[in-house]
């Protein structure tokens, strides 16, 4: 059976792809490694992340989105070529229609930029959706009902806000710090703390390993092996929940003050809806511990953690693929 439709969750870290009744064919990091001097693609995703910090000369491994939104439109497009020739075979003769997501603050040109570069990557129709609708969606959010509902999309280049009523994003704030971000203060932290230098992919694994938005009473514990500063020489270092919950607390309490502007904005009405409903929190952000409880304590209202929190934009984009000339005539047509 020949792939018509399909769905790109193209986040700045991670790029999810659905097809329907198939479910997530790809689940790759945003990265393509490009060999030099010609600049062709050595390789994308996957293996190429697991070239990062560990190329030739010859060999650079390059994020082509930053902060959520196409930095190089080249290796961008390769990228999307690969994933969705990935995704639909390679004896798929027909163009698939692609739902792909972008976030809130897009610009027309970023936007004109994504849908130029998934076309000439191999698509029919390119529609563009709003990241906060795609992860609202994807959390089993009823979008289109009268009430209003804040979602808090934490992803790795930026974090949004958005309280989404009748269908469409009522207030929103967009920030440019999230999973990336978390990843460098760590980064930061060891070095001062320990005076070792850690890479990317081990501060990313500390995040994921005993990362935590709070203080816990039962800490957790991990041993990172960096490079010292004073003598450059191999190095082990032991680095627990509660210093990874201080290395954050700035950058969640940066996310926390949008929430608050976003708040601000917000009809009294709808405010009230979402005090009574709470706030779901979606993306990969959302498996960091604690986030949920994080967030309730700075805003005083109940906070709760979408399922599969890091699949739910490319859940939204699949929901959209199952009803597209439904969506095409209200949701597609809003810019």
């Amino acid at each position: 059976m020949f792939v018509t439709k399909i769905g790109i969750d193209l986040g700045t870290a991670n790029t999810i792809v659905f097809v329907p009744k198939k479910g997530f064919v790809v689940n790759e990091p945003t990265i393509v490694a490009l060999g030099q001097p010609n600049n062709e693609v050595i390789a994308v995703g996957r293996e190429a992340k697991n070239m990062i910090g560990r190329t030739p000369y010859d060999i650079t491994a390059y994020k082509p989105l930053k902060d959520g939104v196409i930095a190089d439109y080249y290796i961008t497009k390769a990228m999307l070529k690969y994933f969705i020739s990935k995704a639909i075979g390679s004896f798929n003769i027909i163009k698939p229609d692609v739902v792909i997501s972008v976030p809130a603050g897009i610009t027309a040109n970023e936007r004109r930029a994504v849908t130029n570069a998934t076309r000439e990557a191999g698509a029919k129709e390119v529609y563009v959706v709003k990241e906060p609708i795609l992860a609202a969606l994807g959390a089993d959010i009823p979008i289109n009902s009268h009430s209003g509902n804040m979602i808090i999309n934490v992803g790795g280049g930026t974090s949004e806000v958005a309280v989404v009523s009748l269908g469409s994003i009522v207030s929103w704030a967009s920030l440019r710090v999230a999973g990336n971000k978390f990843d460098s203060a760590i980064m930061e932290y060891v070095k001062k703390k320990f005076s070792v230098y850690i890479g990317e992919q081990t501060a990313e694994q500390v995040k994921i390993e005993v990362g935590s938005a709070l203080p816990m009473k039962e800490k957790l514990s991990v041993k990172i092996r960096g490079r010292d500063v004073a003598s450059g020489l191999p190095k082990d270092v032991a680095v627990n929940s509660n210093e990874i919950a201080e290395a954050l607390n700035p950058l969640l309490l940066d996310i926390a003050a949008s929430v608050q502007t976003v708040f601000n904005a917000t009809p009294p009405e709808l405010v009230a809806d979402i005090m009574e409903k709470g706030i779901v929190i979606s993306g990969g952000g959302g498996n960091l511990r604690n986030i949920d409880e994080f967030f309730k304590r700075m805003t005083g209202v109940p906070c709760y953690v979408a399922e599969e929190s890091l699949f739910c934009v490319a859940k939204g984009a699949g929901l959209i693929l199952d009803h597209l000339e439904v969506y095409k005539r209200t949701l597609l047509n809003k810019r």
